[in-house]
């Protein structure tokens, strides 16, 4: 099995170290036209994340504090202190009040902030979106990959560790969160696709982004299916959570997980072959990249802004547009896939 999941192609590529320690992506070389001295004016741009404080959007900080530094536009991030959907709207209410020029936003619930983004519009607030690829309130949104085919190759995974049958459960943060749920939709279609065999026992499981949680709701899930073979997660503390469960309970090799996590999340459960795989994409290059977006909007070139634009950064050389879709929805190919044998390289 290792020597399976350590010859998967990786769709998509991420960037595997910084020029400098300090340094969380390495400067575009275009990054010139996006100075302050280059737009003419130092913009304000805040990001505003699901839940601060977990490992997930610490990294993302980091790309958003870097692109602050790289081009003189003062830019910061803010989250509330557990996901909760109406301390989020909260915190958009209050950069409307401060008169910011963008807010870039990873929603807990599109459904809470579309009115208070539009309220952001209407004030003349640029919006970029992340995880949010039906969101209507937002001048664009900007996605790492194709949503489905991301959650089709966990599915892939999975499938192919559970044998191709049994049974399974998902996990996405909110029953809301559009883009977990459209990789949830991905894996099950890939699923009853190539592994008929296989079985999701429940309704997908909502985690609220917290591994505790994860990991109580999938201890009773276990309970009550104790033949439960499969995890796939969406929210990427679940990788801590079901690891943990799988440690506690001795299932190596008996329950798999497939889904997204951060090394430094769920290393320890990969070395000690709790869990075997987890995909994700570099959240410091997303903060970095929606910040680009968002001056770009703000000096009037939001024209450019489509298929085929080249920011520079790895996963989003070459963003795509989905068929007959939203026209402001933008994506790359900026997902990787993490075993064991790879973990040193995105320790972060």
């Amino acid at each position: 099995m290792n020597k399976l999941l350590s010859s998967l192609v990786v769709a998509g590529t991420l960037l595997t170290g910084a020029a400098h320690a300090d340094e969380a992506v390495k400067t575009p070389d275009i990054i010139q036209k996006f100075t302050s001295e280059a737009t003419g004016k130092e913009y304000s741009i805040a990001t505003v994340v699901k839940v601060d404080g977990i490992a997930w959007f610490d990294r993302m900080r980091e790309g958003v504090k870097q692109f602050g530094k790289d081009t003189g536009h003062d830019t910061w991030m803010v989250g509330p202190s557990a996901a909760d959907a109406a301390a989020q709207v909260q915190l958009v209410e209050n950069l409307i009040a401060q008169g910011v020029d963008a807010i870039n936003i990873v929603p807990f619930s599109v459904e809470a902030v579309e009115p208070v983004l539009k309220k952001a519009r209407d004030r003349g607030i640029v919006v970029i979106a992340h995880e949010a690829s039906n969101l209507k309130n937002a001048d664009y949104i900007l996605e790492a990959f194709d949503n489905k085919a991301y959650g089709a190759k966990l599915m892939e995974v999975l499938g192919k560790s559970m044998g191709g049958k049994g049974k399974y459960v998902a996990t996405v943060g909110s029953l809301t969160s559009k883009s977990q749920n459209e990789w949830i939709d991905g894996a099950v279609a890939y699923q009853k696709e190539h592994f008929p065999d296989m079985e999701m026992v429940t309704k997908r499981l909502e985690t609220y982004d917290d591994a505790n949680t994860d990991y109580t709701k999938l201890k009773e899930t276990l309970t009550t299916y104790p033949d439960l073979s499969g995890i796939v997660g969406g929210p990427m503390p679940t990788s801590a959570g079901a690891g943990r469960l799988i440690a506690e309970r001795g299932l190596q090799g008996k329950l798999h997980f497939a889904g997204t996590g951060l090394v430094s999340v769920a290393g320890e459960y990969l070395e000690n072959g709790d869990i075997q795989y987890i995909q994700f994409w570099d959240p410091a290059v997303a903060g970095y990249a929606m910040n680009m977006l968002a001056v770009m909007a703000l000096d009037g070139k939001g024209d450019q802004i489509k298929a085929g634009l080249d920011l520079g950064l790895p996963g989003y050389t070459k963003l795509s547009t989905p068929e007959g879709g939203n026209a402001n929805l933008v994506y790359g190919q900026g997902w990787v896939g993490v075993t064991k044998e790879n973990m040193d390289k995105y320790n972060f």
